[in-house]
């Protein structure tokens, strides 16, 4: 039912299941008609959650064309609460990517005070939180077994894709852009428990090597908000769910 909102147990079960597809508008994408294509796409697709912009008014629009639980992405964890209230089911510390391009770097230590922050407000809200892929992999997997012992949820990793990288390509393009995530998703599924999601520069060929190398979902975003048709937004979060099995 569209407007619901998801008991925790329904939002963490596709990540036991190791099949999450979360569908990511973009952390700075604040255009309503935008968020709210990308929800009802990522709802009709097939897609288990759709990640957007931390805003208490694109929660309701979100809601209000999907049936699946609303992920809100944010650096700021006080913006989480309104998020919560107008209906959020999961929040997320992170998706830096457009960060990176202003010139912003996070430290380990930013991201764990974050997350600290972050259960502080919201202890009963499924979290998930970015380890940066500027950091080593050895500091990746020692802030993973930090943000383990915390509580967190789901731990989600990122690639080094810019603003600027040209859209999808060949098999070549799409396997170096999903690179690191895949890198991240194996040490990381090794070190920790906590269930690992594989994002940045991830796309229908390279969904299911995510999940094989370890991560029990994948969030993929440009390869859906490349489109401004809906139907062409649909059919792209069909063909990564159907490549997912």
């Amino acid at each position: 039912v569209n407007g619901l909102h998801f008991s925790r147990s329904a939002v963490l079960k596709p990540f036991v299941t190791g099949n999450a597809l979360k569908i990511i508008s973009g952390l700075t994408n604040f255009d309503e008609s935008i968020v709210r294509k990308v929800a009802f796409a990522a709802s009709v697709g097939g897609a288990s959650h759709v990640d957007i912009a931390c805003r208490a008014d694109l929660v309701r629009a979100a809601k209000s064309v999907s049936s699946i639980p609303v992920c809100v992405s944010s650096i700021s964890p006080r913006e989480f609460v309104d998020a919560v209230n107008a209906g959020a089911d999961m929040v997320e510390v992170g998706n830096f990517d457009g960060f990176y391009d202003c010139g912003m770097k996070f430290s380990a230590n930013d991201v764990l005070s974050l997350a600290k922050e972050t259960r502080g407000l919201l202890p009963d809200i499924p979290t998930s939180v970015t380890i940066p892929h500027t950091l080593s992999i050895e500091e990746q997997i020692e802030l993973a077994k930090e943000l383990e012992i915390l509580g967190v949820d789901i731990i989600q990793t990122e690639g080094k894709v810019s603003a600027l990288e040209e859209r999808m390509g060949s098999v070549v393009n799409a396997m170096e852009k999903a690179r690191p995530a895949l890198a991240s998703s194996f040490a990381l599924s090794r070190a920790v428990k906590v269930p690992i999601m594989a994002a940045s520069g991830l796309s229908d060929i390279t969904a299911a090597l995510a999940l094989a190398s370890g991560a029990r979902g994948v969030g993929i975003g440009s390869m859906v908000t490349q489109f401004k048709d809906q139907d062409k937004m649909i059919e792209a979060v069909h063909r990564i769910a159907q490549a997912m099995g």
